[in-house]
């Protein structure tokens, strides 16, 4: 699959920012796809209204490597990837997100996610930046 990495880079301690960000119920602060959702805890995945409707996410489990990685199982039953990783940038973070182009996907339609996704990355560094 093609795949597209989208970045930003954070004025924050890359540890503090992933401590602050990983958790599931902070994710629909920053990612538009979930911000009109509450995210419901099932034990092994939560449940939440994307924008096709609801949606399965599991999420990494905090761990020591800022990886924040998660699986979104549609509406249809098709699983997407997406891998997110916080890591060091200097004094500060960068935070990386891996866009998967889905099979059958135009390019219309995956450049629109891109989009997307520079804009839920752009409302996270507004909101956990430098404090």
């Amino acid at each position: 699959m093609q795949t597209q990495t989208l970045t930003v880079t954070i004025e924050r301690d890359w540890r503090a920012l992933y401590d602050a960000i990983w958790r599931p119920e902070v994710f629909p602060a920053w990612a538009s796809g979930l911000a009109h959702s509450t995210l419901e805890d099932r034990g092994d995945h939560w449940l939440a209204r994307g924008p096709s409707g609801e949606v399965a996410i599991r999420f990494t489990a905090h761990n020591a490597f800022g990886i924040m990685d998660h699986r979104v199982t549609l509406p249809n039953g098709d699983e997407v990837y997406v891998p997110l990783r916080v890591y060091q940038n200097g004094a500060g973070a960068e935070v990386a997100l891996t866009l998967f182009r889905q099979p059958g996907m135009s390019d219309e339609k995956f450049a629109a996610d891109a989009d997307w996704v520079r804009r839920d990355l752009a409302t996270l560094a507004a909101r956990y930046g430098k404090p």
